[in-house]
């Protein structure tokens, strides 16, 4: 503490300051929202958006990237699944949409996995494991891919 008094905490008027089960809560719901504001224009079946700003202006898109910058987020958590967004467009120019429903999941799953009490530390490293697994079967994968391509090759000339 400082000096042995409490610390002082200064929020904006009108903010909520939660801790715990209900902070986590809170926290998943605010980031699965955004997910699933988007989740409906993946894939070639998806579905378009209108979307209205402050200016009254209209657009109707599918483009997920458009979306989330479109939308005014003040939740910190739901702020983190935009950045999930806009670090995607950063290194691969697209996936956006798949990147924040992928997130939106995890995040399901770890709501669950919560409420059987499993620690977030815990999750997190699963989380971490998988994704070390999935690297690797992508990696065998685009190995053998090189491969047969190679012999196909080999067998033209």
């Amino acid at each position: 503490m400082y000096g042995g008094q409490q610390p002082i905490f200064i929020l904006k008027e009108g903010t909520n300051r939660t801790r715990g089960k209900s902070a986590q809560s809170n926290n998943i719901a605010a980031a699965k929202a955004v997910a699933d504001a988007v989740r409906t224009t993946l894939g070639p079946k998806g579905m378009d958006k209108m979307l209205v700003d402050s200016m009254g202006d209209v657009v109707i898109t599918n483009d997920g990237a458009t979306i989330l910058k479109e939308m005014d987020i003040e939740h910190p958590a739901a702020k983190m699944i935009i950045e999930v967004a806009k670090t995607q467009e950063q290194h691969c120019f697209d996936g956006t949409t798949s990147a924040v429903v992928i997130a939106g999941e995890l995040l399901k799953r770890s709501e669950d996995l919560i409420e059987q009490n499993v620690h977030p530390t815990v999750i997190c490293e699963g989380f971490r494991l998988a994704s070390d697994k999935a690297v690797e079967l992508w990696k065998a994968t685009r190995l053998m891919q090189t491969l047969r391509l190679y012999m196909r090759l080999q067998r033209l000339h």
